[in-house]
């Protein structure tokens, strides 16, 4: 492949970048040399399970790789138990070292689905700030002042507003900076809310004499299923990673035909080339819509378990939803007699509140064996029977 390739491969899909002479020098470099490039992606394990919004950059981490980039993943062990401010209106909640080590392994298990290991070298940064002591935290501090960091956006609405801001805060974007003076990346990649800590890494990286200033690539931030609103657990328009693969084949299936397009782009191990030709297909009547679609639940699927599980989800979608079947290991559960169907759905976990429950009756989304219902106040009586609520969610309850 050509340096034109690779930069194409690269900026594909990114919000911005600083510094995009730099990062085709390095990549021409490669091509004549041979010699590598460092590229750093730096991970809170803040939480146990990351979702495909988080894979976005894990993904153009993937893309550096294959035209000579040695990803420097690293697992910020130490700075995770002060908590990244960024975006936050309240100081964040210290997490013991216990928690954050269980939360890393989760992350490398997961970031290995896309990264490739031996490409990949894997650095927690409590292996140089544990060891900086006081008197190098001291000198690190007096590399930015206080005025400056009140110039970023969630810093200075909260001190104008009288909200309170740790001094551990402050110091967060100087660690993150540090981790790239203490790597020398060439690069370092984040989403669109981490440019200040990014742009960091440049400063200090010049302040330490490392004698590079790292480039910055930032990723947008994923759209969820919803195609609206960034893709969030707490939103519940996610799709786990960890999700079966069942769930993630028809999840992907279930996002419009043009949110397809930005998955594509942002989530896909495609060429170019090949999406281009994908979407002409789209666009002249020749590949439908649907088609596109199952390939690109097929590919997302297979990432994260393998390809005969994307075989195995989409013959059972295709067998629960075109032949109206229902699926064949769908959990049961065992209820008194006379309970109330709002209840009895909560109680089988395809229902999060009874409220939704009476909403979904209303708008003729819930089913008892694929019969349509429409009496909220329905009670139960003795027998076995499969509930439905949508087209992916099903339960079969024992009464009585």
């Amino acid at each position: 492949m050509s340096v034109a390739v690779a930069m194409a491969e690269i900026e594909r899909g990114i919000a911005e970048i600083i510094d995009l002479a730099y990062i085709e020098k390095i990549i021409t470099r490669y091509y004549k040399t041979g010699e590598p490039y460092y590229v750093k992606l730096g991970l809170d394990p803040t939480a146990p399970d990351l979702h495909l919004g988080h894979t976005v950059i894990l993904q153009k981490l993937s893309v550096f790789q294959k035209f000579g980039g040695i990803v420097q993943l690293l697992i910020g062990d130490f700075t995770a138990m002060i908590g990244d401010p960024t975006g936050k209106n309240e100081t964040r909640k210290v997490l013991d070292r216990e928690t954050v080590k269980t939360n890393a392994k989760t992350y490398q298990e997961q970031a290995f689905k896309i990264l490739d290991p031996k490409k990949t070298e894997l650095v927690f940064n409590s292996s140089w700030l544990d060891a900086l002591g006081a008197d190098g935290m001291v000198q690190l501090t007096t590399q930015f002042n206080v005025a400056r960091m009140l110039e970023r956006d969630d810093f200075s609405k909260r001190f104008k507003s009288g909200q309170s801001i740790s001094i551990s805060e402050f110091i967060y974007p100087l660690l993150q900076g540090y981790d790239s003076v203490a790597l020398k990346s060439d690069i370092e990649l984040g989403g669109t809310d981490q440019k200040f800590n990014l742009l960091m890494g440049r400063h200090l990286q010049r302040n330490y004499n490392v004698g590079k200033e790292q480039a910055v690539l930032m990723m947008p931030i994923l759209e969820g299923l919803d195609g609206v609103q960034k893709m969030s657990k707490s939103l519940g328009n996610y799709i786990g990673i960890t999700d079966a693969p069942n769930d993630i084949f028809a999840k992907v299936l279930s996002i419009s035909d043009d949110l397809m397009w930005r998955y594509y782009e942002l989530l896909s191990a495609r060429s170019l080339e090949e999406i281009a030709a994908l979407k002409a297909g789209v666009a002249d009547g020749t590949v439908h819509p649907k088609a596109a679609k199952e390939q690109l639940a097929l590919e997302i699927t297979a990432r994260f378990h393998d390809e005969a599980a994307a075989i195995a989800a989409k013959t059972a979608f295709d067998n629960q939803f075109k032949a109206n079947l229902i699926p064949e290991d769908i959990p049961e559960f065992e209820m008194e007699t006379g309970i109330w169907i709002c209840k009895a759905l909560v109680d089988a976990g395809i229902e999060p509140s009874s409220s939704q429950a009476r909403r979904d009756i209303k708008q003729n989304a819930v089913s008892i064996d694929q019969k349509k219902i429409s009496d909220e106040k329905l009670n139960l009586s003795r027998g076995i029977y499969v509930l439905q609520v949508g087209k992916r969610k099903f339960a079969k309850v024992k009464v009585g």
